[in-house]
């Protein structure tokens, strides 16, 4: 079994391997996936050296939280890193053969929101026995932001999060019962906002700082810099974009997208590089960067990122996607 090199989460004891497993796909993000694909996911992960798994209840309406924590069950609890997520909360569905737009083959829950203290205390109770495992080390607030709720519920949210929510986050970091604390969202902003108003351990942002966008390092990642706070990168392949595909923010790819996206594997391709390869790198040259975490949809997906993460890039490549205006100024690379 090859392994990888750890890195620290923020200022904590805390150490996660530099490529985690995403499990957004294995709650059936638009592509069907069987209780036991899922686990052999985990697995495969597990046996190439893989030791942090984010999850969240929202996956899958529990799926994904339960076939995580059934694959590493009987794995030795020092050796893995385990996050999940805060901000919503699962409830009977009263039709669970109702169709569902976001997950294929979902548990049957339907999903609340509810950022406040004791929400926050319920999801924590809850994901213990979705997953069967007694212990959390990472608990990330998921999806507050107006990418999610929209500019005007937003604020009330966020208010609520903070005054509220945010005091069980810190208990239950103060007690020991978990180890950081952080976001899990799709946009720098509400990132910025978070950090204006509080202390935290990592930001999971996903989809931000990729080889198509790197616009945190403008703002973002030197204040994460100077807190001491981490940053986990989700979406590293942009939904897909980056891996071949014509989706991008969980939606089908504009034309301006789709454009970059091609202008950069042109570049890739010179090099006899796949753009997937210097998509998931990328993103661990900078030293805010504590883990990568794509989602695989399949044990030979994953596979295929493992290889991709291990190719040898030329510094060339960098230089030339640099000089052709397709990667910022300051952008740092391995």
């Amino acid at each position: 079994m090859a392994g990888f090199a750890k890195r620290r989460v923020g200022r904590t004891a805390l150490e996660i391997t530099e490529l985690g497993l995403g499990t957004a796909t294995l709650g059936g993000s638009r592509i069907a996936i069987s209780h036991p694909e899922r686990g052999d996911i985990v697995r495969a992960a597990w046996e190439a050296g893989v030791r942090y798994v984010d999850t969240a209840p929202f996956y899958g309406a529990g799926a994904a939280e339960r076939a995580a924590g059934d694959a590493l069950r009987d794995a030795p609890r020092a050796d893995w890193v385990l996050s999940t997520k805060v901000g919503r909360l699962l409830r009977p569905q009263a039709d669970w053969r109702a169709p569902r737009e976001t997950w294929e083959r979902p548990m049957p829950f339907d999903v609340i929101y509810d950022y406040s203290y004791d929400g926050v205390m319920r999801s924590f109770e809850d994901s213990f026995q979705r997953l069967g495992l007694a212990h959390i080390d990472i608990l990330l607030v998921h999806d507050i932001g107006a990418y999610q709720h929209g500019a005007e519920a937003h604020p009330a949210l966020m208010r609520t999060m903070l005054d509220s929510g945010y005091r069980a986050l810190d208990e239950l970091k103060r007690s020991g019962e978990i180890s950081a604390i952080g976001l899990g969202v799709n946009e720098r902003e509400v990132c910025l906002e978070a950090m204006a108003a509080a202390e935290w351990d990592v930001l999971l942002l996903a989809g931000r700082y990729t080889l198509l966008e790197q616009a945190p390092l403008d703002d973002l990642l030197p204040l994460c810099v100077k807190a001491g706070t981490s940053i986990v990168i989700g979406g590293p392949l942009n939904s897909g974009i980056l891996a071949g595909r014509d989706s991008w923010n969980y939606a089908a790819a504009p034309e301006e997208i789709k454009q970059r996206a091609r202008e950069i594997g042109a570049v890739c391709a010179r090099h006899g590089v796949p753009l997937p390869a210097a998509a998931l790198q990328f993103p661990l040259a900078h030293q805010a960067v504590a883990a990568v975490i794509p989602g695989p949809r399949s044990v030979a997906e994953f596979e295929e990122n493992l290889a991709h993460l291990r190719r040898p890039i030329p510094a060339a490549l960098w230089d030339d996607l640099r000089a052709s205006g397709l990667l910022h100024e300051a952008a740092p690379t391995p």
